[in-house]
């Protein structure tokens, strides 16, 4: 297992306005169009439910793994929200791994911090290490993207 803690801050934000964009489907789409590798994206919210289901080409996955992913990636998030809590679940279907872990909202002197803390599985002997070494690099970068994408929505920029 692999984990990843990323930090997200949203300087001058309330933990309102931060729980209200997260529970947007336009920004989670916006945040998956700011993907370089996006294919396509779709958000649903359901009250504080919020299910991301999205393809991204596997053009940067090294040889090895890409006989395990095939030509293209869907990965479906589905996160839970209770209050400033967030619960989190990516499936890539019909491949061996899960990752799971939580997003927390926090105010701080100077606006908000997401923590979010996730666990990477992949089930597969051998180089099951390597791929969720890979994955835990990828959700660092998209958690990036999505930090970037979400300072321009809470200053009005939108898509």
């Amino acid at each position: 297992m692999t984990r990843v803690s990323v930090t997200l801050e949203y300087p001058g934000a309330t933990a309102e306005q931060v729980a209200t964009m997260l529970l947007t489907p336009a920004f989670r789409e916006a945040v998956c169009a700011a993907h370089k590798h996006a294919l396509g994206a779709t958000a649903t919210v359901d009250g504080t439910s919020v299910v991301v289901d999205q393809r991204q080409s596997v053009g940067r996955i090294p040889g090895f793994a890409k006989k395990f992913v095939g030509d293209e990636l869907r990965i479906v998030q589905q996160e839970q929200w209770s209050g400033l809590i967030g619960t989190i679940s990516v499936t890539i279907p019909g491949k061996p791994g899960k990752i799971t872990g939580t997003a927390q909202l926090q105010s701080s002197t100077d606006g908000v911090r997401e923590v979010v803390d996730l666990d990477v599985e992949v089930g597969i002997p051998l180089v099951g290490g390597k791929i969720a070494g890979l994955l835990a690099e990828q959700l660092s970068e998209a958690l990036e993207i999505e930090q970037a994408v979400g300072l321009r929505w809470l200053a009005g920029e939108r898509p």
